[in-house]
């Protein structure tokens, strides 16, 4: 099942840094992690491990409350707990989502410096005419 919040995060990250998530991921785990990209990765895989959670909860929740199930006591806590962490994960995916869309939308890919085009050299600082006072001494 797709998780639309993970993967449209996913893009955006493959859009501003113009590589797949996956060799982003490798180049963020062999260099230092205090990176923007490795933050961005990180809330990436928190967010991605929250959707699971849903539908993990979800799939036992509809198997505690089937229509074929009688509820006892036992039950009612399992789907009093299912419930619980639905509801934590759908916080978590949610706060990821709005914290790295956030990031993500005050972050602009560079354009690639264009190689072929001579650069233009810059104009020649003119020296600073030395004062009188001193010329004197």
């Amino acid at each position: 099942m797709p998780h639309a919040a993970s993967q449209a995060l996913a893009d955006r990250i493959e859009a501003l840094y113009g590589q797949p998530l996956s060799t982003l991921e490798a180049h963020a785990g062999a260099t230092a992690r205090d990176s923007m990209l490795g933050a961005l990765l990180g809330s990436h895989t928190d967010l991605s491990l929250a959707e699971r959670n849903i539908d993990f909860q979800l799939e036992r929740l509809r198997q505690l409350a089937g229509p074929d199930r009688e509820i006892g006591r036992f039950d009612a806590g399992h789907i009093l707990d299912c419930a619980r962490r639905i509801a934590e994960s759908v916080a978590v995916r949610d706060a990821h989502a709005k914290s790295v869309t956030a990031v993500l939308a005050s972050l602009r890919r560079l354009p690639v410096p264009d190689t072929k085009s001579p650069t233009a050299a810059l104009p020649a600082v003119p020296a600073r005419p030395v004062p009188a006072a001193s010329r004197a001494r």
